[in-house]
């Protein structure tokens, strides 16, 4: 079994300095308010750990973040902490590089542990304050480890220190001003493109940085009042009959000169938007974007003097991320305050008029605010959000509290089994899917939400109804499986260490992203000899794989289908490359990490060859029960030169490049083909396991395997791995819509060519060539999938044969 892919996902600005890490996350609701006094003396509340009444609270509603009250003539500031002593909001008139003009002292609900404050409008915008753009905000706050003291200011700003960090796992520090774990938007980025400073040690805490004052420096919070731009009407489509386009948004536009889109938007969400169409007529049905929640990205833009890009940011991918509830700045044309936000919706609008879905890739395991900057050093930590109001909530620590605890690769895990770190995460996700109109979502590292420990170790529990996983299809809206209103859940079943890899032990109504799959196809394409893989397995793979779910109830869309994901090498380059080739200089490299077993060969260097595999790879995926996914530009063959670990590379050598060569367009013509194929045949994508689908050899109704012989093959055929070549028969007059009378299917995994004898087709019919994936293709041009053939294309009936190519995928119809 393949080791799960790793992308090694730093910090951008962190790792310039330290290589600051992972973890994280904040939380909770209700309201509060106080008078509108700024600095007034408000005694804190003594700590409470427990938050009882904050778990028994309505879980899909919240009061947290800033928000304008119905009136619009106050700003209510809601926010959580169970161990801070005070915390005080400052209010900013400009984002970077300013001192605050206001700033008030919060009060504490002892019964929820939410802090609040109201502030009126028009005390902001008066001659004093005169607040007349957007109102810009953060948080200070003390605890058990910095207790406030009278005497503490800006200036004077050791009062009260006793340590970074104490055994409870406390790191308040009023030297840091916190951003809005709830912020709808966040001001900018905390090392920002724009800026002169690129100083991100104000943010850290330690010997040597935790007297230095971020306030200025400090991402703020924005309260954007409520909006009105639409996100069009939802697709209902059941999710077994998608087929998923996985990509990175900026990367999906950003050089596309020549398809009419705005020119002056390349990259953003608005021209993501404009895309739709295109991929619309591609067949995809369903569009994933990496992560996009705020993250520390503008950076990537940032060239020093006298340095090559290859030096600068490494956050391209998106995966360490600071904010739950703002889309990222950076991917917005308009990004003036309210504009991320009205454009993303725009852009949701836009896949949905076009009848496309749109996921997003979340990342609730881990956060951008970091890990240790140096490796057994508990004092030196970034405080920036989460980590500065309650530590020990939000993140899950070690059993003595001083360091994180880590599950992700990236410096520690998100505190999924807190209930208050948990409502984070319901909150997050009703507000993209409710607000911003978001139709699913895919879950990175997705197992570390099936955490049952807290704080001293990790055990995954599939069945404990107290996890995140659980939580999240219980409280939230799962699409049933014959499809209508709700939400697709998407799981990337593994992370790093304990027994995290979970392929096929996801609760029921999650789907999953199928590692299995992948590997199973890639190890017998290119790897024949290397490693053993039956006839048996490759069957198991083609019907839905039923052995990781059938078990469990569920159908064979839960199974996404996928032979590569961004994490890891291009369709082509698995079919062009003997080994990842990550130390190149910009712009296709360097890149530390990536996985060292790829299971990719280079068809010898034979050009032909690559391409007929590539079209093998596509071919797998449409042709199997279960939901298909592919990368983008896998299309057209894009490659990252063997790269196979581009979380850093935001170059134009990452981006799709949508000038192709003939080979690259007759490419993209068969996947076009093989997809329409797919949506137009109901037999490819059942709704349960295909019946009497088993590889012992039974009789069959809906589906019969076959030998190339054109015998139905016995157990011992489907257990020996010195067989290569197997077939499948699916009686399509099962299955409802369908317009043919069967589909053949016939795999070559041998090297040399294999003659197939057909089976019946059918009273009264013949069987017609859809396509095969050997060299005759070539020369086809557009015309590599035939949805209708004809004549030209009658393979004959019963007993016909057909030889079929060394490596070759033949589709057949009846009719």
């Amino acid at each position: 079994m393949m080791t799960p892919p790793r992308r090694h996902r730093r910090s951008p600005w962190l790792s310039r300095w330290q290589p600051l890490l992972a973890a994280g996350l904040a939380s909770a609701m209700v309201s509060c308010a106080a008078s509108d006094t700024p600095d007034e003396a408000v005694p804190p509340e003594a700590p409470a750990i427990a938050d009882t009444a904050q778990q028994e609270q309505e879980l899909l509603t919240w009061t947290l973040g800033a928000k304008y009250d119905a009136t619009q003539a106050n700003i209510d500031f809601r926010v959580f902490s169970s161990r801070a002593t005070r915390i005080e909001v400052w209010i900013y008139k400009t984002p970077l590089g300013a001192q605050e003009v206001l700033k008030y002292v919060m009060v504490k609900d002892t019964a929820t542990n939410i802090w609040s404050k109201s502030v009126s409008v028009a005390t902001l915008k008066n001659a004093t304050n005169n607040i007349t753009g957007p109102v810009y905000y953060g948080y200070r706050a003390w605890g058990p480890n910095w207790p406030y003291d009278a005497a503490w200011t800006k200036a004077n700003n050791t009062v009260g220190f006793i340590s970074d960090v104490d055994a409870q796992g406390n790191r308040f520090n009023p030297n840091k001003l916190l951003w809005d774990p709830y912020a709808l938007e966040l001001s900018h980025d905390p090392v920002n493109a724009l800026s002169t400073s690129q100083d991100a040690t104000v943010f850290a805490s330690g010997p040597l940085h935790r007297y230095k004052d971020s306030g200025a420096r400090a991402p703020k919070g924005i309260v954007l009042p409520p909006d009105a731009t639409a996100t069009g009407t939802k697709p209902t489509r059941a999710f077994k009959d998608d087929v998923v386009y996985e990509v990175h948004l900026r990367g999906l536009t950003k050089q596309d000169t020549g398809s009419g889109l705005d020119a002056n938007c390349l990259g953003t969400y608005k021209t993501a938007g404009q895309k739709a169409a295109a991929l619309a007529a591609l067949g995809v049905t369903a569009v994933e974007f990496l992560p996009l929640h705020e993250t520390d990205n503008d950076n990537n833009d940032y060239v020093p003097t006298g340095q090559s890009p290859s030096t600068t940011g490494d956050n391209y991918w998106g995966y360490m991320n600071l904010s739950y509830f703002a889309p990222d700045r950076r991917y917005a044309c308009d990004k003036s305050a309210g504009g991320p936000t009205r454009e993303f919706k725009a852009m949701v609008k836009a896949f949905h008029d076009a009848g496309i879905k749109v996921l997003v890739d979340v990342v609730y395991n881990h956060t951008g605010e970091g890990g240790a900057w140096i490796s057994g050093n508990s004092s030196t930590y970034n405080v920036m959000t989460y980590r500065g109001l309650d530590n020990p909530t939000y993140y899950s620590l070690t059993a003595d509290k001083q360091f994180n605890w880590d599950n992700t690769g990236v410096g520690g895990n998100f505190n999924t089994f807190n209930p208050t770190a948990q409502n984070v995460i319901l909150h997050s996700l009703s507000y993209w899917k409710d607000t911003l109109g978001v139709d699913g979502f895919r879950f990175d590292l997705a197992s570390v939400l099936g955490n049952t420990v807290e704080h001293g170790g990790f055990n995954y529990d599939r069945d404990n109804a107290g996890t995140a996983l659980n939580k999240i299809v219980t409280l939230l809206d799962p699409r049933p499986d014959a499809g209508g209103a709700g939400t697709d859940f998407i799981a990337e079943p593994w992370a790093i260490g304990g027994n995290s890899y979970q392929v096929g032990n996801f609760p029921a109504k999650w789907k999953e992203w199928n590692g299995i799959f992948r590997d199973t196809f890639r190890k017998d394409q290119n790897q024949m000899g290397g490693e053993a893989v039956t006839p048996g397995q490759l069957a198991t793979r083609f019907t839905g794989s039923s052995d990781l779910y059938g078990d469990d109830g569920r159908k064979p869309g839960a199974s996404v289908n996928f032979m590569v994901a961004h994490d890891g090498m291009t369709l082509k380059d698995l079919y062009s490359c003997n080994s990842k080739n990550n130390n190149q200089a910009w712009p296709y490299g360097p890149s530390d990490g990536g996985e060292d077993s790829n299971h990719s060969w280079d068809q010898g260097g034979v050009a032909t060859a690559q391409r007929q595999a590539a079209r093998n790879g596509i071919a797998f995926m449409m042709l199997s029960a279960g939901v298909p996914m592919m990368t983008g530009g896998d299309e057209f063959l894009r490659s990252q030169n063997c790269n196979n670990n581009v979380y850093n590379l935001d170059s134009n050598q990452n981006w799709l490049n949508y000038s192709w060569s003939t080979d690259q367009s007759n490419f993209r013509a068969f996947t076009q083909g093989l997809i329409a194929f797919r949506k137009a045949h109901p037999a490819l994508r059942p709704a349960n396991f295909y019946s009497g689908s088993d590889t012992n050899g039974n009789v069959m109704e809906q589906h019969r395997w076959f030998k190339p012989d054109g015998t139905v093959p016995n157990a011992a055929y489907f257990d020996d791995a010195g067989n290569h070549a197997l077939a499948y028969r699916i009686d399509a007059t099962e299955f409802s819509g369908e317009t043919v009378g069967a589909i053949y299917v016939a795999y070559n995994g041998w090297s040399g060519n294999v003659t197939f004898t057909l089976p019946w087709p059918g009273t009264g019919r013949k069987w017609y060539r859809v396509t095969d994936t050997c060299s005759w293709i070539e020369s086809r041009g557009a015309s590599q999938v035939l949805l209708n053939p004809g004549t030209a294309d009658d393979m004959g009936g019963e007993n016909a044969t057909y030889g079929l190519c060394g490596r070759g995928t033949l589709v057949l119809v009846a009719k």
